[in-house]
């Protein structure tokens, strides 16, 4: 990482993070730009074909950090890994520019054989707090992952996930693109598999209560039907 580079970083953590009350806060204390820092260097000596001193430079940062990033990985301009502590991306993993991660994202892959096998990931992409995604998939430019997002599908530019398997949510049209803490808009904090199970729920409840009236009769203090 470059000075221009860790400067641009600098103030996007100062934009988008209200805790970051200084750029000397957050160069000493944020460990999510230290492991960028780290991957920068371990990147370059990867490139150069130094493959062991770079995974010691990226195992070096794993322990400082708790953020796991694999030498090979292409990560972009002004990247925000936010708290960081359990994050992993794996080698063939590609991330774009303004892309903003919470702890505990995943960018796994699902195939024990070499080439592309990890996630590559759009530019102004949210991914929130323990996302999972896998495989080598493209992650569309201003998507949002939702936290405990389980994704394996190819996710369109735009679109916002949540759930497991992650599943796209309707934003609302009028609703310009912003930023989405935890990369789930508070119109869709209830997962839609959550929401059809409550709707079964209200519309058993409400046949039961068909089904007790038409074995007991009319509730107490209802009027009987008239005798023909």
């Amino acid at each position: 990482m470059n000075f221009q580079s860790l400067r641009e970083t600098i103030r996007a953590y100062r934009e988008k993070d209200p805790a970051a009350r200084s750029g000397l806060e957050v160069l000493l204390c944020y460990p999510g730009l230290h492991a960028l820092m780290w991957h920068g260097l371990a990147h370059a000596l990867w490139r150069r074909g130094l493959r062991l001193p770079g995974r010691m430079i990226a195992h070096l940062s794993r322990w400082l950090t708790g953020i796991e990033i694999h030498p090979g990985a292409r990560i972009g301009r002004r990247v925000i890994i936010d708290h960081g502590m359990g994050v992993v991306i794996g080698e063939t993993a590609e991330i774009g520019d303004d892309v903003y991660m919470y702890h505990q994202v995943t960018l796994g892959g699902t195939s024990s054989e070499r080439g592309k096998r990890h996630p590559t990931i759009g530019s102004n992409v949210i991914i929130g707090a323990g996302a999972k995604i896998l495989g080598a998939i493209t992650v569309g430019d201003n998507a949002r992952v939702g936290a405990n997002a389980v994704v394996t599908r190819p996710v369109p530019a735009g679109t916002t996930v949540i759930g497991v398997p992650a599943r796209p949510i309707e934003r609302r049209r009028d609703q310009p693109p912003c930023f989405d803490p935890y990369g789930t808009p508070s119109e869709a904090a209830l997962d839609p598999l959550l929401r059809d199970i409550e709707s079964l729920r209200a519309e058993l409840a409400e046949l039961e209560v068909r089904v007790g009236r038409s074995v007991h009769g009319p509730a107490e203090g209802q009027a009987q039907p008239a005798a023909e």
